[in-house]
């Protein structure tokens, strides 16, 4: 197998496994966003006269070929091949010949992978957030399914104050959909375009255009200068990362008030078979193992978000070998959210809450017989508040 960067000398196979690592895996979720960078590079070259029409044909054909090959699944990355972009250059020489050997041509495997990432980011970040808004719609419909339920509104676990499933359910859905707004904004970073950049410091001697590539594949913008595309490496990832742990940590919140709620203790709510799972040894369990499981992959995502940031701390300018780590984390934390987002709806959908099992605290109201005597009588609040305070003590709590 020959390498992008082969000059002939052999290469100790420890090396190799070592260095490409499992980036050979992770870069076939790229192969099709490789495919479309790659043509838009071609068609830019072409437009120079670095190209001539036939071989841009060819290498057109040959890249959706093979990108309609890896779809159905007829190839895979291979750890000899080391990585997305050899693998797809190797192949495509293979296929038309001498032109596939021409694509290469202002360009590196620097800008060419992070192409593919922000391609890859656009339609991951697009998905994510329309996963959240369908939790939020979940939540919503829960609301108005049950929403007049009256529900104790808890303070350091204690009831203090009513609530209802209304408002429990609509205001998880208002942070869930703030979340989908957070994940949308990271393409303020996404959304610019890395190729021409090459290694870091242009392609001297090469009329490219960069407005050509930016044009062909939509991004937003052309990131300018050369030199900041690789010192911005790590940061829409890590910012993409930072919006999916805000949105898991709320999802595993909610995950934490169902699990309170359904233990026999409460019993507020309800879920169906087909929404738990049973014991190996104790016949009458029933368990909430994807809400357990939505509140512990929260910590996931915070440590891919912890793991993509200290990649990058501490890094010199220019490329570096460390930032190809980046993409595990990021990868493992948009599966993470992406699986957890794909079954919530559903199990909203199943949850019911049960009204007779819930009980309010008799002095649950007391705040509002504070605001109401201060209002009335005109009572400063705090004397007011005293007031109402010596009447439950008398009571035993009774109103």
């Amino acid at each position: 197998m020959t390498r992008l960067w082969d000059k002939g000398a052999p290469l100790d196979a420890r090396v190799l496994a070592f260095t490409a690592g499992e980036d050979h895996a992770l870069d076939d979720r790229l192969v099709p966003y490789d495919v479309r960078a790659s043509i838009a590079h071609a068609e830019m070259l072409a437009e120079a006269r670095l190209l001539s029409t036939g071989d841009l044909a060819k290498i057109r054909d040959g890249l959706l070929a093979l990108g309609e090959s890896h779809a159905r699944g007829q190839w895979r990355v291979t750890l000899e091949e080391e990585d997305g972009q050899t693998a797809l250059e190797a192949r495509l020489t293979v296929r038309i010949g001498e032109a596939g050997a021409r694509i290469h041509l202002g360009r590196s495997r620097n800008d060419q992978v992070l192409a593919a990432l922000r391609l890859y980011l656009r339609d991951a970040v697009a998905e994510l957030a329309a996963g959240a808004d369908a939790v939020a719609e979940a939540l919503h419909a829960l609301a108005s399914r049950q929403g007049n339920v009256a529900l104790p509104g808890y303070t350091h676990m204690q009831q203090a104050m009513p609530s209802s499933v209304d408002w429990w359910a609509r205001g998880f859905a208002t942070e869930i959909r703030d979340d989908a707004q957070g994940l949308r904004q990271t393409l303020r970073r996404i959304d610019r375009n890395p190729l021409g950049s090459a290694a870091g410091y242009g392609t001297p001697g090469l009329p490219v255009s960069r407005e050509a590539t930016r044009a062909k594949l939509g991004f937003a913008e052309t990131q300018e200068p050369v030199t900041a595309v690789q010192l911005s490496r790590g940061k829409a990832e890590s910012q993409v990362l930072f919006e999916i742990t805000l949105l898991m940590q709320d999802l595993g919140r909610l995950a934490a008030d169902v699990l309170l709620f359904f233990t026999r203790e409460f019993a507020f709510v309800g879920l169906p078979d087909a929404m738990t799972t049973g014991s190996s040894i104790m016949p009458q369990k029933r368990n909430p193992d994807v809400f357990e499981l939505v509140r512990g992959r929260s910590a996931t995502a915070l440590a891919c978000l912890v793991e993509a940031l200290a990649v990058f701390a501490r890094l010199p300018s220019g490329y570096q070998r460390d930032l190809q780590l980046i993409k595990a984390p990021l990868f493992r934390g948009i599966d993470c959210c992406a699986g957890a987002l794909a079954i919530l709806p559903a199990a909203l959908e199943g949850l019911h809450f049960v009204p007779a099992n819930i009980r309010l605290d008799p002095s649950i109201h007391a705040a509002e017989r504070a605001n109401e005597l201060a209002a009335r009588e005109g009572l400063p609040f705090r004397e007011a508040y005293r007031k109402v305070a010596e009447d439950i003590a008398k009571g035993g709590g009774k109103p």
